[in-house]
């Protein structure tokens, strides 16, 4: 995976999925966090973010899924664990199959898993991600009002 220690910074690449179904969007936290995120997660070197997204949503939720449009290329900084971090994220629109057991219980709690931990992914409401701990936060407000073109993004805090 892309991630390194650059003086105090620790520095990553990441590419997520945006699922967003029947005015519902797919997010994900590690059991126990505070705050959601887009699923997703590092891309390894020599793979590009688009198969990144697809082996991330197989080896964390089982899913298959059909990757499409970059929607966000993300500067995010921000603090984890005392720590300042430095993330370049790719957002991608994100299209479950048919059968998919995630896309057909939006009601309950799905579990997947990453390096041995709980993986908690549910689906929100769009129109009320306001009320949501969703980081980076500028997705909030972007995701109820799609652009129809990629937009850049830097991210304080």
């Amino acid at each position: 995976m892309i991630s390194l220690d650059a003086g105090p910074f620790r520095f990553q690449l990441r590419a997520a999925a945006v699922v967003i179904d029947e005015g519902s969007v797919l997010l994900h936290r590690l059991e126990g966090d505070g705050f959601w995120a887009l699923p997703g997660g590092r891309v390894e070197a020599g793979e590009d973010a688009r198969s990144t997204v697809i082996r991330e949503m197989r080896e964390e939720l089982s899913e298959s899924v059909e990757c499409g449009q970059l929607l966000y290329v993300v500067e995010n900084f921000f603090s984890h664990a005392g720590r300042p971090n430095h993330e370049i994220g790719m957002y991608f629109a994100v299209r479950m199959h048919a059968a998919s057991a995630v896309l057909a219980d939006k009601s309950r709690t799905h579990w997947g898993t990453e390096d041995g931990r709980r993986l908690e992914f549910r689906w929100f409401p769009v129109a009320r991600l306001a009320t949501v701990e969703l980081h980076p936060s500028f997705l909030r407000q972007s995701l109820p009002a799609p652009s129809p073109h990629c937009q850049h993004i830097v991210q304080q805090g």
